[in-house]
């Protein structure tokens, strides 16, 4: 069976699926929890949801210490961090727009290596979220913003002296779930998991009739209990974008 493209398929997870259909639909297929991340990476704010192919980033602690900088190179700790020799690959030729960067830590201590400018660089480069086993940091900006970002903490520092960036799009390990460029990433307030590729298209159909058969159950109970109906029960918007799965 061919594989899929990433970028179509993943289009179709992202309009009426949750991450719970998603996970069901993975057990359904054998993957269960090997594909959920570790439930301590959560949204840094609620209110949104992403599904989109993985760009891996991998990040490791680094084994030495910053330079101690006088007052005027303050502005240029990262500068001179890279320029010293540590590690660092460029992310941004990788982004395309729907992506999902994915950030394997190493095990690496408090570092906020996602933050309010380069987070807001990623989302206006097309991405459609961000996901790490790490820390975020100047998070009233990140969440006034409106980046998209889901993390396993909220750190303060910053990445000279602490991380070292050694690969991009290759195989990581993220929050105990294998993630692969391609692969496709989701997340909700429920959590994130990875949908491998090459069972994207059996995990969509089965996921598009659990979500379609819960919006009908609980669009009977709204229509019971007198509740007005919301965009999740509506029912035959998901039925027509499912059409050919259903």
């Amino acid at each position: 069976m061919a594989t899929p493209d990433p970028y179509a398929i993943s289009v179709r997870f992202g309009k009426h699926l949750r991450v719970t259909d998603v996970a069901d639909g993975l057990d359904a297929v054998g993957r269960a929890d090997l594909t959920l991340m570790d439930g301590a990476i959560r949204p840094l704010w609620m209110g949104f949801r992403f599904f989109g192919p993985a760009v891996t980033l991998r990040v490791v602690p680094t084994n030495r210490r910053m330079p101690v900088l006088e007052r005027e190179q303050a502005l240029r700790q990262h500068g001179v961090w890279f320029e010293s020799g540590a590690g660092h690959v460029d992310l941004n030729v990788h982004l395309r727009p729907g992506c999902v960067v994915v950030t394997s830590t190493g095990g690496a201590g408090e570092t906020g290596f996602w933050g309010s400018n380069n987070a807001l660089d990623t989302m206006a480069r097309g991405a459609a979220g961000i996901v790490t086993e790490g820390y975020c940091r100047d998070t009233d900006e990140v969440i006034l913003q409106e980046c998209r970002v889901a993390c396993r903490g909220i750190g303060r520092t910053i990445i000279p002296g602490r991380v070292e960036t050694v690969g991009v799009n290759e195989t990581v390990g993220c929050g105990g779930a294998m993630v692969r460029p391609g692969d496709i990433v989701g997340c909700d307030w429920d959590g994130c998991l990875v949908v491998p590729i090459e069972v994207a298209e059996d995990v969509l159909a089965i996921a598009a009739r659990i979500a379609v058969d819960d919006k009908k159950a609980r669009r009977r109970l709204y229509e019971q209990t007198g509740r007005p109906l919301d965009a999740t029960v509506d029912v035959e918007a998901a039925e027509a974008w499912f059409a050919d799965l259903l």
